[in-house]
């Protein structure tokens, strides 16, 4: 007889008590569909997405359509937003469009990497029980509400204004950041399909500037999305600004850089070449110069 993970259903009801919270912080001052806050529907179509992907993943123990599904709940629910919000005007559709080109570009290079590798070994010990699996897709869940939180919130909110310097200035920020991990990823794409490069790490292009230039590039996007919303977030709305915080904290404190260094310092840890390419390269902000 199976015991009950009580400390896994806990933390499923924090994460679910931490959605309702930031759902109604971002809903002050926002736009109602059918009496319901807006912003709040988005965000409750963002758990209910990976809920509905868990079923079948779970019941076939598999994580391929987990990166793919997160990046479809980004699209659905800025789509939403802005097909129901008061009125679209360009900084609304601004902030709509690069959101989708983020998510459509990252879900589809994810998806076809998980294709090609078979599986992505952070499941192995997670599939097996349904609480920490379904936990792994509610966090999911909260990744897209705090991420897209800014962009959602200038969507729905009932205050508009005219694009400004700070749209221009958070286009520019977010297009060199999506730049930057575009070309990162496409760069460690081509090492890794070189047959000779089979065991070996990346150090070259932005990689020599960088361990981890694809992160650092996401987190100045979403910086760019956040400077473009800033001028119609009021009160509560203020939370929203979480949105780059939260980027910043999970890929540098939890679950990308540490998992990758450790995986690295695993693999290569002790030879000459790897750390003398950690003393000389940043974690995270690229190296300007030599």
């Amino acid at each position: 007889m199976k015991t009950i993970d009580f400390k896994g259903w806990l933390i499923f009801v924090v994460l679910i008590l931490i959605g309702t919270a930031v759902a109604w912080a971002g809903s002050q001052g926002g736009t109602l569909f059918g009496g319901i806050p807006l912003f709040a529907l988005a965000v409750g179509l963002a758990f209910l997405i990976q809920w509905l992907v868990f079923v079948p993943s779970y019941l076939r123990q598999t994580e391929k359509f987990f990166d793919l599904t997160g990046s479809i709940t980004y699209i659905s629910v800025t789509t939403l937003a802005l097909r129901f919000s008061p009125a679209m005007d360009a900084r609304t559709i601004l902030l709509w469009a690069l959101v989708v080109i983020w998510a459509a570009r990252l879900g589809t290079f994810l998806f076809r990497r998980i294709q090609r590798a078979g599986k992505d070994d952070r499941f192995d010990d997670l599939k097996p029980s349904f609480i920490r699996f379904l936990n792994v897709w509610t966090i999911q869940g909260l990744w897209v509400t705090f991420t897209a939180a800014a962009a959602l919130v200038a969507i729905t909110t009932t205050t508009r204004r005219d694009l400004d310097v700070f749209a221009l200035v958070g286009l520019v920020v977010w297009a060199f950041g999506f730049a930057i991990e575009v070309i990162a990823d496409a760069q460690k794409n081509r090492f890794g399909a070189n047959p000779a490069n089979k065991g070996k790490f990346i150090q070259t292009g932005l990689w020599s500037r960088s361990r981890h230039p694809n992160y650092f590039g996401e987190i100045v996007l979403w910086i760019g999305v956040a400077v473009i919303a800033l001028p119609v977030l009021q009160g509560w709305q203020w939370v929203a600004l979480i949105s780059p915080v939260f980027v910043t904290v999970l890929l540098t404190r939890v679950s990308g850089v540490p998992l990758l260094e450790a995986k690295a310092d695993k693999k290569w840890g002790g030879q000459p070449e790897y750390e003398a390419y950690k003393k000389r390269t940043p974690v995270l902000v690229p190296r300007l110069w030599d």
